[in-house]
C-alpha cells in the first residue's frame, strides 16, 4: 500500500507558478502540510517538493534523469542544447569532469585576482560619476572577469553588449513576449561568436591559455573520443560565462545586506575569513537566486511510501528548501552566524543544486560564486565609501530573477 500524494486540483497551473514565482512550490508545502504535493504545469501531471530528505531523493541519478526535461523556453535562453545540465550517466560524469578540471585551487587564486583587478578599475571609474547603478556597473565587472578568467578575447568596446546578451540569458526564461525573445536572440548571437571562436583555437588562430575553459573546452573530447561540436563547446563555454555574470545579482544582494545589517558590516570590517565565509553563504542562503530545479523520474520508485511514476516532471524547491524552518531556526532572518557550526550537508543548503559536484547536479561553479562574492564583499566593506541615497530598496519574490528595485543607486564613491 502506498500514500497517495496531495494533489492541487485544476487543469494547469502554470500561471499561479509565474504569479508566485519563488513561493509557489513553498505556498503549496506549507498548505498541504506536506514536502510534496502533485499539480499540473505546462500541460503535463508535475511532483513538486522541498526539504532536506526530498533534496537527497532528487539528486539521486538512479531516480531521476535531466536529458530532454528542461522546457524549449528555458533551453533556448537559460542552458541552451546539449550542454552539461542537459546529460545523464556517463555522459554527464565525463562533461562534468571538463568542468571541474578548471576549478582547480590555482584557477581559483587566478579568478580572484582577476575580479579584484576590475573592481579595481571600476572603481576608479565610479569615483568620477555622479551616481552609480550598482547593478549594471557590476554586470560589466562581472564579463569583464568571465572573459579574461575564461580566456575569451573581447574588445573593450564590445564588453557592454556581452554582459547585456548573457544577462539576457538568465532574465528571460521566465519572461513573456519581446523580454523573452530578446533572451533567444541574445543567446543566438552569442553561441554562433563562441562557436567561431573554437574554431579559430582549432586552427591555432586563437590561442587562449591553457587552463582556461577556452582552451579546455576547444579540445575536449567525448566518451568516443571526439571533439565536442562547435556549437556545443560554445554552449559549455557560455555555461561559464553566464553564471560569472549572474552573480551581479548575489554582489547586489551583498550591498543590500550590508546596507541593512550594518551590525554586520562592523564584522566584515575585521576582514576575519569565517565571517567573510558566513556573511556570504547566509546571502546565498536569504536572497533569491534560483527557484527550484527540474528533473524527470527515470523509473517507477517508491519514497516515503509515495509513488513517482516514470516520466513524471519533479520540481525541487531550492528557495523553499533554504528557507524551510525544519531545517533552519529562524529561516526569515538574516543571520550569518547560522553557519558557524553548520554540518555542510549537500542537501540542506541548496542554492545553487544540491548532491556531488563531481558525479552530480550541483553547479559546478559554486566555489566560483563563492570566491568572486568574497572578493566583491571586500570592495564594498572595506576599499570604497559610498552614500545610498533614497530609493526603493524592495524585492519581488515573484520576479524571477528577484532584484532590488532601484538596483541600488550609490553616490559620492571614494577609494578607502
Amino acid at each position: 500500500m502506498t500514500n497517495s500524494i496531495p494533489k492541487e486540483e485544476g487543469l494547469d497551473h502554470s500561471l499561479s507558478l509565474l504569479r508566485e514565482g519563488y513561493l509557489y512550490i513553498l505556498n503549496r508545502r506549507q498548505s498541504f502540510h506536506a514536502d510534496i504535493f502533485e499539480t499540473r504545469l505546462l500541460g503535463k501531471k508535475a511532483i513538486c517538493m522541498g526539504g532536506k530528505e526530498a533534496a537527497d531523493v532528487f539528486y539521486n541519478n538512479s531516480k531521476f534523469k535531466r536529458e530532454g526535461v528542461a522546457p524549449n523556453r528555458v533551453a533556448e535562453t537559460l542552458f541552451g542544447k546539449k550542454g552539461v545540465q542537459t546529460l545523464d550517466g556517463d555522459a554527464h560524469k565525463h562533461r562534468k569532469k571538463m568542468f571541474m578540471s578548471i576549478m582547480s585551487p590555482e584557477r581559483l587564486e587566478k579568478l580572484k585576482a582577476i575580479t579584484g583587478k576590475h573592481w579595481g578599475i571600476a572603481l576608479e571609474k565610479w569615483q568620477q560619476m555622479d551616481e552609480v547603478v550598482l547593478y549594471e556597473e557590476t554586470l560589466e565587472i562581472m564579463c569583464r572577469t568571465a572573459c579574461e578568467w575564461a580566456g575569451v578575447p573581447v574588445e573593450e568596446k564590445e564588453v557592454k553588449k556581452l554582459a547585456d546578451d548573457l544577462r539576457a540569458m538568465f532574465e528571460s526564461p521566465t519572461a513573456i513576449g519581446p523580454s523573452h525573445w530578446a533572451g533567444r536572440h541574445a543567446r543566438n548571437r552569442v553561441e554562433k561568436w563562441i562557436s567561431d571562436l573554437i574554431e579559430q583555437v582549432r586552427d591555432g588562430k586563437v590561442n587562449p591559455e591553457e587552463g582556461t575553459a577556452l582552451h579546455t573546452f576547444a579540445w575536449h573530447r567525448d566518451l568516443e573520443g571526439h571533439l565536442l561540436d562547435p556549437e556545443i563547446a560554445s554552449v559549455e563555454v557560455i555555461n561559464i560565462l553566464r553564471p560569472i555574470v549572474a552573480i551581479a545579482v548575489y554582489i547586489t544582494f551583498s550591498a543590500l545586506a550590508v546596507h541593512h545589517y550594518p551590525e554586520e558590516r562592523e564584522k566584515l570590517k575585521s576582514g576575519n575569513e569565517k565571517s567573510v565565509q558566513m556573511f556570504v553563504q547566509e546571502v546565498r542562503r536569504y536572497y533569491p537566486f534560483f527557484p527550484f530545479a527540474a528533473a524527470e523520474v527515470k523509473e517507477d520508485f517508491i519514497w516515503k511510501d509515495y509513488t513517482f511514476e516514470k516520466g513524471t516532471l519533479t520540481l525541487l524547491d531550492l528557495f523553499g528548501t533554504n528557507h524551510d524552518p525544519a531545517i533552519w531556526d529562524n529561516p526569515e532572518v538574516f543571520q550569518p552566524s547560522r553557519f558557524e557550526n553548520w554540518d555542510g550537508s549537500p542537501f540542506s543548503f541548496i542554492p545553487q543544486g544540491g548532491g556531488d559536484y563531481y558525479l552530480g547536479h550541483r553547479c559546478a561553479g559554486e566555489w566560483v560564486t563563492i570566491e568572486i562574492m568574497k572578493v566583491s564583499l571586500n570592495f564594498l566593506v572595506n576599499q570604497m565609501t559610498y552614500d545610498i541615497p533614497e530609493q526603493d530598496l524592495s524585492y519581488s519574490l515573484v520576479s524571477i530573477p528577484s532584484m532590488p528595485k532601484s538596483k541600488i543607486i550609490i553616490q559620492n564613491v571614494q577609494r578607502q
